[in-house]
């Protein structure tokens, strides 16, 4: 089970029926409901009084853990929050969803958003995330929705790629350099092209990276914590690393849905950066995680002889993260627990991302609320009470799951 989402949780028997005295109520629908954004997003949306819709994709597993505790089953009378099979890559099926949701807001934020992945998967990720938002806009347009439906595209600061300047603005050149970016650079303006010519409300937030204790488990803040907690208890010996220079503007995910429903709430559509203003490298946030979790780190080497050794344990600290669980540290001084490995390293590399939020602290008011340290925190103890989880397993004799990059 994920953490709460949000200080002001809600759960799917907590939300009121639909009525007739709803009549006004706000309909959005989410593509991607079932990812980190969708997930925050639905939520916060549910909180305001909407009535939610989001697409699925089909899956022999389940896919729904982080918005479980939403679920309202199609027996109960006047459900706010309705899950639809659906896929960006099917055209008609998209057309048939909005038309039966008819919604106020579309919230396009489904795609194959993993860049290492985009390489392996290139025709994929563009038939998804390129043509995807390209069907989406052309439902709207089809349904003769283009005046009553605002459209939000989830852009993404890999659009900057090879970066013509520092920071980066809503006018900072684009240098994609990745099959992921090079399908959102098409999303782009594409929305950016339905906007002028037909006149709709699109809009892109052009995202820099933002995560969370519910993170997908292969995106690098994710596998660090995820990773550092287990290594603690001695339930995984070392992490396993790219880039250690990649540089970041890490930024919160409950932070970011609230100003993408922010621009959405405007007389006039346009695009945004969302983004912090502050920059980490993928060792600083090793760093912090391994703090967070009573570990001290030295570093030795570079390049691909770049290694961090234990040179401390706190078991204070390390307590105070299990929050009143018993722990057994397994970990000790000496141990070498990062290493880098080539395989994470990408055909064409992005070095530095560092987002200016100005236009969106002048114009909407948004301003983050999460610091990176904080966010940290957060990602480090959820991760830290997974592992204890499976620590009792083993403890006990049984084998836990094993946790693969």
């Amino acid at each position: 089970m994920p953490p709460s989402l949000s200080a002001r949780s809600v759960s799917g028997d907590d939300l009121p029926p639909i009525s007739n005295t709803h009549s006004t109520m706000k309909k959005a629908l989410i593509t991607g409901i079932t990812g980190q954004d969708g997930a925050y997003l639905a939520e916060f949306l549910l909180n305001k009084g909407y009535e939610v819709h989001g697409i699925k994709r089909r899956s022999s597993l389940f896919n729904t853990d982080r918005i479980d505790h939403l679920y309202q089953g199609p027996h109960q009378k006047g459900r706010k929050f309705v899950l639809h099979y659906g896929d960006l890559s099917d055209a008609g099926n998209l057309i048939r969803i909005m038309q039966e949701v008819q919604p106020d807001e579309v919230y396009n934020l489904a795609a194959q958003s993993h860049v290492q992945v985009s390489f392996e998967s290139p025709e994929y990720t563009a038939n998804v995330d390129a043509l995807g938002t390209l069907r989406l806009l052309e439902a709207i347009r089809m349904l003769g929705l283009e005046k009553k439906t605002r459209f939000y595209q989830a852009s993404t600061s890999e659009l900057f790629g090879k970066v013509q300047e520092i920071p980066q603005t809503e006018k900072t050149p684009f240098y994609p350099r990745s099959p992921y970016a090079c399908a959102k650079l098409y999303s782009y303006w594409i929305t950016v092209n339905y906007r002028e010519a037909y006149g709709m409300y699109a809009c892109n937030g052009i995202l820099f990276n933002h995560e969370s204790p519910v993170r997908g488990e292969t995106f690098v803040t994710r596998k660090i914590t995820r990773a550092l907690a287990r290594i603690l208890l001695g339930l995984s010996s070392c992490l396993y690393l790219g880039n250690m220079n990649a540089r970041r503007d890490w930024g919160h995910a409950r932070d970011y849905v609230e100003m993408q429903w922010l621009m959405l709430q405007q007389e006039q559509p346009d695009d945004f950066v969302i983004a912090t203003g502050r920059q980490f490298s993928v060792r600083d946030f090793v760093n912090a995680a391994a703090a967070e979790l009573g570990l001290s780190l030295a570093w030795q080497g570079e390049g691909l002889e770049e290694t961090a050794t234990v040179v401390a344990v706190d078991a204070d600290k390390a307590a105070l993260a299990a929050r009143g669980k018993a722990l057994t540290i397994r970990v000790k001084e000496g141990d070498t627990i990062v290493r880098v490995d080539p395989r994470y390293f990408r055909p064409t590399e992005v070095e530095t991302l560092l987002g200016d939020p100005a236009k969106a602290r002048e114009k909407l008011g948004w301003k983050p609320r999460t610091t990176f340290e904080a966010m940290v925190q957060e990602m480090a103890r959820y991760d830290l009470e997974l592992a204890l989880r499976d620590a009792v397993v083993e403890d006990a004799g049984f084998t836990s799951f094993k946790h693969e990059e």
